[in-house]
C-alpha cells in the first residue's frame, strides 16, 4: 500500500515537470511562429523538427529555425532546411524560444506545416542506450527512470521555491516603494495645502479683509 502511495505521489508531482511533447506548427508564407518553454538551469533539451509532406507542393518547401535563450543567446540557427535537430543543456533560467519561418526562395503561397518533437529533462534521455551500456533490463531500468524522476522533481521544487522567494522579494520591495510613494504624496499634498492657506491669508491681510 505504501509503495502505491509513493508511486501516485511521484506521478502527481511529475505532472508539473517539463515533459516531451509533439507539436504541429502551421507556418504562413510570410511571418514567424514561435514556441517557448520556461526552464531552469541544468535541464537537457532535445528536439527534432521536420517538414510535414504536402502532396500539393511539387517542390518540398524549406524553412529556417532559430533557438534563443532567455537572455537572447543564440543556441541553434539553421536556414533552408526540411528537417534537423538541436540539443543543449540550459545555463539560464527563463523562457527558451524556438522560432520558425518559411524561406522566401520557394513559391509556396499556403505556407507549410512543421512538426516539432520537444523533449526536456529525463524525457530527453536515451534510456535504451543507458540500458545497453549499464547492462540493465526490466525492473532495473524502470527503477533508474524513477530515480531520475525523483531527482527531476526535487530540482523542480527547488526551482519553484527560488522563484517564489524572488517573487516575494519583488512584491515586498514594490509594496515598500508604494508605501513610501503614498507617504510622500500625502506629505506633498499637506505642504501644498499649507502654502495655499498661507498665501490666501497673506492676500486677505493685504486687502484688509481679515
Amino acid at each position: 500500500m505504501m509503495n502505491l502511495v509513493v508511486l501516485l505521489a511521484l506521478v502527481s508531482a511529475a505532472a508539473v515537470l517539463p515533459t516531451g511533447e509533439a507539436l504541429w506548427l502551421d507556418l504562413p508564407s510570410s511571418g514567424t511562429k514561435c514556441v517557448s518553454e520556461e526552464l531552469h538551469n541544468n535541464v537537457v533539451v532535445l528536439a527534432d523538427y521536420y517538414i510535414i509532406g504536402d502532396e500539393e507542393h511539387k517542390v518540398v518547401p524549406t524553412f529556417s529555425v532559430k533557438v534563443t535563450s532567455p537572455y537572447g543567446n543564440n543556441l541553434h540557427h539553421q536556414e533552408n532546411v526540411t528537417h534537423g535537430q538541436f540539443a543543449f543543456t540550459t545555463t539560464e533560467s527563463g523562457n527558451y524560444l524556438a522560432c520558425f519561418w518559411m524561406d522566401g526562395n520557394l513559391p509556396v503561397s499556403k505556407g507549410a506545416t512543421v512538426g516539432l518533437d520537444w523533449k526536456t529533462g529525463i524525457f530527453a534521455k536515451d534510456w535504451e542506450s543507458v540500458a545497453r551500456k549499464e547492462k540493465l533490463e526490466g525492473v532495473n531500468i524502470e527503477l533508474m527512470k524513477l530515480e531520475g524522476l525523483v531527482q527531476a522533481i526535487h530540482e523542480n521544487l527547488n526551482y519553484l521555491k527560488e522563484r517564489e522567494a524572488e517573487m516575494r522579494e519583488v512584491s515586498e520591495r514594490t509594496n515598500a516603494r508604494v508605501a513610501w510613494f503614498s507617504i510622500m504624496s500625502i506629505g506633498i499634498c499637506i505642504v501644498v495645502s499649507l502654502v495655499q492657506i498661507w498665501r490666501l491669508k497673506t492676500f486677505f491681510q493685504k486687502k484688509k479683509l481679515i
